[in-house]
């Protein structure tokens, strides 16, 4: 299957590579033409890398929970990437900050991590954190996060509420060579440890008790995926916005193709991810040429529809 899935991967890159508002012939490509090298190419690894990422990521979550309808996005940490990316683009000039692109990163990570720390802190007692104080506890922060954006877009120019639209409906308008370094080095490290958590997620996946008697520890094994999670996500918020539903979607029709064994899904769902990221932004830049709907959107048209057949089936499953 993952052959299978790497052909789909090469197929989305090819097709992403030579459509958008200018389109390329591989003869341009082959010439040296600027803006392959400079604009599309980075463009498409940046889109890669982030579908990658998102897909990995909401395979194990969904792990951890033991529950196909759990995202990274239920727990607060793309709404605190969020939150932190917009006082970025807010009040960074306000407080003398200077330009605001070394911000976004730096702000994005640091709210991701300080919502996380707290959904965490809140569900965990007596040594256990458990995982419906989590999801309860991420409602919490996402809806304060969701506010405290609110108010910052109340309090934004008119320069400033532009960017921070944009930007909160996600796109990959801003991809460059550094950009897409930056985010590799966040987010590298995350999605191959991650890969390698399939083992040990198979087990907690059998409940935490049994999961203890084979000599796995859930609870630094979900601290351990949490704070993996949360870079990845963080990073892909930081350089691209929030893209909503991706870590959902992506390891549920993955779980259908091959199943629920870890080891199996967490790379089938790596790729998948970038697969389809890449198509939807190559649908992005072409459906309204030559302007460019936000990625968010696409994401979010295919994913919520898709949700609610999960939540109708899921329903159906326990009537």
């Amino acid at each position: 299957m993952n052959r299978w899935l790497v052909a789909l991967l090469l197929a989305a890159i090819a097709c992403s590579l030579s459509v958008g508002s200018v389109p390329l012939a591989w003869r341009d490509v082959l010439a040296g033409n600027a803006v392959f090298f400079t604009i599309r190419l980075p463009r498409v690894v940046l889109g890669a890398l982030i579908g990658s990422g998102l897909g990995v990521a909401g395979a194990a979550m969904q792990g951890i929970f033991r529950n196909p309808l759990v995202d990274p996005g239920l727990l607060g940490i793309s709404s605190g990437a969020g939150l932190g990316a917009a006082a970025a683009i807010v009040l960074g000039v306000k407080l003398g900050l200077g330009n605001v692109s070394w911000l976004l990163p730096i702000f994005a990570f640091g709210a991701a991590s300080l919502a996380m720390q707290l959904v965490i802190r809140i569900a965990r007692s007596d040594g256990r954190t458990g995982t419906a104080t989590l999801l309860l506890a991420g409602v919490a922060v996402n809806a304060v996060a969701s506010a405290q954006i609110g108010l910052l877009t109340f309090l934004a120019s008119d320069a400033q509420a532009r960017t921070l639209t944009f930007w909160t409906l996600g796109s990959l308008g801003a991809a460059t060579w550094p950009a897409v370094g930056i985010t590799a080095a966040f987010m590298v490290a995350p999605i191959a440890l991650l890969l390698r958590s399939g083992r040990v997620l198979n087990v907690l996946c059998l409940g935490e008790s049994e999961a203890a008697s084979l000599g796995v520890a859930p609870e630094r094994v979900k601290r351990r995926v949490l704070l993996l999670v949360t870079l990845a996500v963080g990073a892909s918020v930081a350089v691209a916005g929030v893209l909503a539903f991706v870590g959902l979607v992506v390891p549920h029709v993955v779980r259908m193709l091959v199943g629920a064994d870890h080891r199996r899904l967490l790379p089938a769902s790596a790729l998948l991810g970038a697969a389809l990221l890449t198509l939807a932004d190559a649908l992005a830049r072409t459906v309204v040429s030559p302007a460019e709907l936000p990625l968010g959107i696409v994401t979010a048209s295919v994913g919520a529809p898709f949700f609610l057949l999960l939540l109708v089936r899921e329903r159906r499953r326990l009537a």
